[in-house]
């Protein structure tokens, strides 16, 4: 982990890393299967997100840490808690452990840093937190500004290629699969095994390398890598690569989602984030976290 105080190096969120490959990339015809095929799943799926909200059907333990970092990249913030879900009867979180240290928290108690906001939102309390398929307007009047943000930022996560509407300089940099936006993208899928045991599909969506640097420049979305279970096309692991850097901000944030099969029902299992963000009239937030979902306890049908 590396000590307090020290630079070290982030969480690598990487979803490559658990999958080995054990055929070259497969044309597109080979096996019936087309680009097509991998598009039409990820922008209709929402197994992924499921699996998320059917977390409060188990009880399960998490473990999260993270870390916050200087300009030198040295760590001057950490958290580490280990938590008790128990759902039995309302989402009841249990601390067993609750450490923190460094430059967390302004005098209010409120995070200094509004990546630690959006992380306790969107994955420790993820089941409760909604979530609409749909990227229009905000159902409620009610919600923030941040709010609003959060849940646009869901969106990105887990259904990724549609249009996200409110945020200025973006709505339209996530619609990787429209046709205007295919031709600065190369896809490619290939043929593997999945957490040494599961035969998958990795589809791969990356930046052309050919188009110009001014092109290269204005794409957000740099890599969307999809793991998908070839015995149901499933989606199991989501990793995603963003960077952007123009007058209104500049973020490179690297995220990845891991799912696993608990009594043959998907659930998450690892997420890792690192990601730097710079937005004018605030401070520059350079931060890492992973958590890692464990023990997963069907409840008792009443």
């Amino acid at each position: 982990m590396g000590a307090y105080g020290q630079a070290i190096n982030r969480y690598n969120p990487d979803t490559a890393l658990t999958v080995v490959i054990d055929k070259d990339v497969i044309k597109s015809a080979r096996a019936g299967l087309y680009v097509e095929d991998f598009i039409n799943e990820i922008v209709n799926d929402t197994s992924f997100y499921e699996a998320f909200r059917d977390m409060k059907k188990y009880n399960f333990t998490a473990e999260n840490t993270v870390l916050t970092y200087d300009n030198q990249n040295i760590v001057n913030g950490k958290i580490y808690r280990k938590i008790l879900h128990q759902n039995a009867t309302t989402n009841k979180m249990m601390y067993l452990i609750n450490q923190t240290s460094g430059k967390l928290y302004k005098r209010n108690g409120n995070y200094q840093l509004y990546t630690l906001e959006m992380f306790d939102y969107i994955f420790t309390n993820a089941y409760n937190t909604g979530f609409s398929t749909s990227s229009s307007k905000t159902t409620s009047a009610k919600v923030s500004k941040n709010g609003n943000y959060k849940d646009k930022l869901k969106t990105l996560i887990f259904s990724p290629g549609k249009p996200i509407t409110g945020i200025p300089f973006i709505a339209s940099k996530t619609q990787i699969f429209d046709k205007d936006m295919r031709k600065n993208y190369n896809y490619s899928f290939a043929s593997g095994i999945y957490l040494d045991s599961i035969p998958i599909y990795r589809f791969k969506v990356v930046v052309n390398p050919d188009i110009s640097d001014w092109t290269k420049n204005g794409i957000m979305i740099k890599e969307l890598t999809t793991i998908f279970d070839k015995r149901n096309f499933q989606i199991l692991g989501r990793y995603i690569d963003m960077k952007m850097d123009n007058f209104a901000f500049s973020f490179d944030v690297q995220m990845n989602i891991e799912m696993s099969y608990i009594n043959k029902v998907l659930l998450p299992t690892k997420i890792s984030y690192h990601g730097n963000w710079d937005i004018p009239f605030k401070k520059p937030e350079n931060a890492s976290f992973l958590v890692v979902h464990k023990g997963y306890t069907l409840l008792t049908q009443k």
